[in-house]
């Protein structure tokens, strides 16, 4: 790929200095050519030198200068001069220094050694963690994680950084530092197509990703800040986002210059998958290549006018201007003599030439004999572009007036501009409207490829009209309204909406059917949906009269919600009095929009009309109660609010109290093939329950010969806690080892289903779920790395038991267990060989003294040698059954004995864990002891500890001639003790390992 590889260890250099200054300086001056030395190491020092801040805000100005230069001034001929350094050139790929290093170790608050770093001109642009495939434990989890730690330990390098790679090979993912790991991305392709994206191997991002050209690109124009109330969250453009902007800048340029009809074509990126921040980058990007253009952006709605106005202001610094609001279409003369600080659009746009991006509903483009501005040099982007963007052609109404189409408002107000829409729902295939405004589709990102690269997750549908208990009559009049419902905001076909909706709130809105609505949601809610991730939920009211009877129904059946819920919506002036404490101003609802979107709020329930149904999101929110009727797009839009990535999130539930089924199957109908055949079935009774029931009977088959059933019938806690221990220990033998690893798997996949059609589950069904997946979380925290506490352990299951099958106890799986975990307890240890479930002792022993063996094998050569070989050839001979239970348990509580022992005799010689592991590397082979008295071996450990804490460099860690003057030191030192004695020289040669394995993990090891 053109990359230049160096050797960390083959470079000498400052350890604490993470730039390479000799290529900076050097790509400074091909760069700069004409500026002086002065101007450049101006630039040199800002680059080494931040004001006091979080890494984050030195990142920020750092990127500031990666894509935009250092503003300088210098002093040259007794002036000072201003001019603009540039780290990159971007426009000459081939001019730029590009260095991919290996094992580069850097110093900071600790010594550390990422795997792979980018230097791009000397500057530490990207870092790479890479783990083995071969290790089971070991998985991109762990990478990320080591990059968090790095963060902490070397920050100075992370100041630098534009993004981060991670890697086990099976998954390759790109991200930010500020990215959570659910946001680190696989880039999916080479070349834009995404026809072979689902199964992309690690070589795909690299490909795709360090192109040259590609890789400047994506530094300059697609990582940004995007800044909310000192949260700031750097932005790293998906696969899907990068290639779609591109193709929409190209068309956009075609459209408008020479020939072009002014039509750049439809962005259709389906919810949740980034639209927003396409349309930052698009806006971003266009500036860079147009001739100064001036961007009006477009939507229907005030609320979607505030939310895309407020990611664009977040990203006003990689915008490089601010965006601005209009209020109205034109100011009064009045307000332009009191120098108001409303913004009229058609005063914002009177001449002005270039540049300036302002935000505008369709509502201001009223009709005008005048345009607005004749420039070319336009872009009217559009949000939603399918809604209301569109009508070209003039209308009469019933009383015989000529009304004029949206688009052709538009059209005549910027006779010259070019015009792209950006849609999450796809154009309906008898739209003719849209394409002839706007153009043809540009990029379409569906949502089978969303939900495939972890951009969203999958919908799903429970109907529970039945539970409000209407009678027939009123179901036929609402299935009646509901095909009258209006699904687009053409002219009149709001306020026409609004007045069916207004006959079916006569038919809904009494004290019985709310009472019947609210029982129901506070029924499914605890039963079912309080506990799935951080428990926010929204409902969904037909009205705000009845949003606010939902509201208060609640709080009259759960007096103690009164900051579990809120209700959010417009005000008027018209409402009640006792409204208007409840809706609250546009700050209360700022407030309230911060809250639900902090997963630690106590607010988990937003009621909710119109408001935060489109572009408003909270990842974490799994649940969307429906009591009104939409169509469409816009009923598209509204229950994307749970599609979004968060965690371990199976997908989202859309709770149906309206009868939204057949709009939602007709909605789909515009979606692609694929879409269709994937989620054209939304309904969770037969696609998360089916399956659901599936992997029941799967972990069912997995525990063949071994009955559980008492677990469904017993109110027992002390019988749960004995048949959960024994479950366990039956897929713990070693001769069903295939059975607990399709178990794992399986009892993963059916919770995840679970999750989603809990409501649906037979209690039976429930108990079960429930009992397999204990058993799967006993066994994985069993079998998982870090400390094993009973504590933690209890306290899982108890809460997994108490949400699914109410039982209140608190369960003590290990009863016979009544400390911690220690394997230096030689009497604890006793206890667990003495447990009735013996697979689960040999796994737990086995655990333990893995554990502890895996610290020898940072710290202690011998005693990883000794017992590393040992664990291995029992659990070996237990696994091909020359042992028995029984018999490896008293091998393995034998050698957790003989660690104690070991432990104790460090104590009883007053030497500490590092001395000791000297002393045993001094005392090998034990024949040695003869030589010399114990407190002389002592005396010459304690001697080599302090000689080598004193003595070490970091050049040990790497340089081999470092490493020589080391062994020398060692040698000499125990010359002067005659040591080793005549005929034992290979004791000196483990001397010298242990030596050479305290200096590489001299800095506490991780990732392993």
């Amino acid at each position: 790929m053109g990359y230049t590889h160096v050797y960390g260890p083959d470079v000498e250099r400052d350890f604490h200095e993470p730039l390479m200054l000799d290529q900076l300086r050097s790509a400074l001056q091909t760069i700069n050519s004409l500026l002086p030395d002065v101007a450049l190491e101006e630039a040199l020092y800002k680059l080494k030198n931040y004001e006091a801040g979080s890494l984050v805000s030195k990142n920020e100005t750092f990127m500031d200068y990666l894509q935009n230069g250092i503003e300088v001034s210098y002093q040259q001929d007794g002036e000072t001069k201003s001019t603009i350094v540039y780290l990159v050139d971007y426009a000459r790929p081939s001019v730029n220094s590009l260095i991919v290093a290996n094992q580069w170790s850097i110093e900071e608050f600790e010594l550390k050694r990422p795997d792979i770093i980018i230097f791009l001109n000397g500057i530490p642009v990207v870092v790479m963690e890479l783990k083995s495939p071969k290790a089971d434990e070991v998985t991109i989890q762990n990478a990320y994680n080591q990059l968090q730690n790095y963060q902490k330990s070397i920050e100075s390098l992370f100041v630098y950084n534009a993004f981060c790679v991670i890697s086990d090979q099976t998954e390759t993912r790109a991200g930010t530092i500020t990215a959570d790991f659910e946001r680190f991305m696989e880039w999916k392709t080479v070349d834009g197509n995404y026809e072979n994206t689902k199964y992309a191997d690690f070589t795909t991002l690299f490909n795709g990703m360090f192109e040259k050209r590609r890789f400047l690109d994506i530094l300059q124009n697609f990582i940004c800040f995007s800044k909310d109330n000192g949260k700031d969250a750097k932005i790293l453009a998906a696969y899907h986002q990068y290639f779609a902007v591109r193709k929409a800048v190209e068309s956009t340029l075609k459209a408008s210059g020479k020939g072009g009809d002014g039509r750049g074509g439809v962005f259709w990126h389906t919810q949740g998958s980034g639209k927003s921040l396409s349309m930052v980058f698009y806006a971003h990007l266009l500036q860079q290549v147009m001739n100064n253009p001036t961007l009006v952006i477009i939507t229907d709605r005030n609320d979607l006018d505030d939310q895309l106005y407020s990611q664009f202001a977040k990203c006003k610094d990689f915008l490089r201007q601010t965006p601005v609001h209009a209020d109205k279409r034109k100011l009064s003369q009045d307000e332009l003599n009191r120098g108001t600080k409303l913004i009229g659009l058609m005063n914002w746009l009177d001449g002005r030439e270039a540049n300036g991006i302002i935000f505008s509903t369709m509502q201001k483009f009223e009709e005008s004999d005048e345009p607005l501005s004749k420039r070319h040099n336009i872009v009217v982007m559009a949000d939603e572009a399918h809604r209301s963007q569109y009508g070209l052609g003039d209308k009469l109404t019933k009383e015989g007036k000529l009304t004029i189409g949206n688009a052709r408002r538009v059209r005549d107000a910027l006779p010259n501009a070019t015009y792209i829409g950006f849609t999450g729902t796809p154009i309906a295939l008898d739209d003719r409207n849209t394409v002839e405004v706007f153009g043809n589709y540009i990029d379409i990102y569906d949502m089978t490829q969303a939900v495939e690269d972890g951009a969203t997750v999958p919908i799903y549908y429970e109907s529970r009209v039945i539970k409000l208990n209407l009678d027939q009559n009123v179901l036929d009049l609402i299935d009646k309204k509901y095909g009258e419902l209006a699904e687009e905001a053409e002219p009149g076909a709001i306020e026409k909406s609004k007045h069916e909706l207004s006959k079916l709130e006569v038919l809904l809105d009494r004290p019985e059917v709310i009472h019947s609505l609210v029982s129901d949601i506070i029924d499914h809610y605890e039963n079912n949906r309080q506990y799935i991730q951080t428990g926010k939920a929204m409902i969904v009211g037909l009205s705000r009269k009845i949003a606010i009877d939902i509201y208060y129904e609640i709080l009259k059946e759960r007096p103690s919600w009164d900051k579990k819920i809120a209700v959010i919506m417009t005000g008027s002036n018209q409402d009640p009095p006792e409204w208007k404490d409840l809706i609250g101003n546009k700050q209360h609802k700022e407030d309230l929009a911060r809250e639900f979107k902090d997963n630690n709020s106590e607010l988990k329930i937003a009621i909710v009309v119109d408001m935060w149904l489109t572009g408003f999101d909270v990842p974490s929110m799994s649940t969307m109660y429906v009591f009104k009727p939409m169509k469409g797009h816009n009923l598209m839009q509204a229950i994307a609010r749970v599609n979004r990535v968060y965690k371990d999130k199976a997908g989202g539930l859309i709770v149906d109290y309206i009868g939204i089924a057949s709009a939602l199957k007709k909605a789909m109908h515009d979606y692609t093939k694929r879409d269709q055949k994937n989620y054209g079935d939304m309904d969770v009774a037969t696609t998360a329950y089916k399956k659901f029931q599936e992997k029941l009977i799967v972990c069912r088959e997995q525990l063949y010969g071994f009955d559980f059933t008492e677990f469904l019938t017993t109110e027992s806690d002390l019988t749960r806690a004995k048949l959960i221990r024994d479950g366990v220990n039956f897929l713990l033998d070693p001769s069903r080892e295939e059975n607990k690893k399709n178990f794992l798997t399986e009892s993963y996949l059916m919770r995840q289903a679970f999750s989603l059609s809990k409501s649906l589950a037979t209690v039976d069904e429930r108990k079960e779920e429930a009992y397999f997946d204990t058993i799967r979380s006993v066994i994985n925290k069993i079998g998982s790395k870090g400390k094993l506490r009973v504590s933690d352990i209890n306290k899982q299951i108890s809460e997994l038991l108490q949400q699914t099958v109410h039982s209140d106890g608190v369960i003590n799986l290990f009863s016979d267990v009544d400390k911690e975990f220690n394997i230096f307890d030689t009497a604890f240890m006793s206890e667990i060989s003495k447990m009735p479930e013996k697979n689960t002792a040999v796994e737990l022993l086995k655990k333990l003294i893995a554990e502890q063996v895996h610290i020898y094998q940072r710290t202690n050569l011998v005693k990883s040698q000794q017992y590393s070989d040992l664990l291995n050839r029992t659990m070996n001979s237990y696994l091909n059954g020359m042992l028995t239970n029984e018999e490896v348990v008293d091998e393995l509580l034998k050698m957790a004995k003989d660690m104690a022992k070991a432990n104790s005799e460090k104590n009883d010689l007053g030497l500490s864990d590092e001395e000791m592991a000297f002393y045993d590397a001094l005392t090998k082979p034990e024949a040695v002891k003869d030589f010399y008295t114990n407190d002389q071996l002592v005396g010459i450990t304690k001697e080599l500890t302090e000689q080598l804490r004193k003595s070490r460099t970091i050049d040990w860690e790497k340089k081999e001639s470092a490493r020589a003057g080391m062994r020398r030191m060692i040698k000499r030192l125990l010359k002067k003790y005659k040591y080793p004695p005549e005929g034992y020289d290979e004791a000196l040669q483990t001397v010298l390992k242990q030596c050479e394995m305290w200096t590489d993990n001299y800095e506490e090891s991780e990732g392993y």
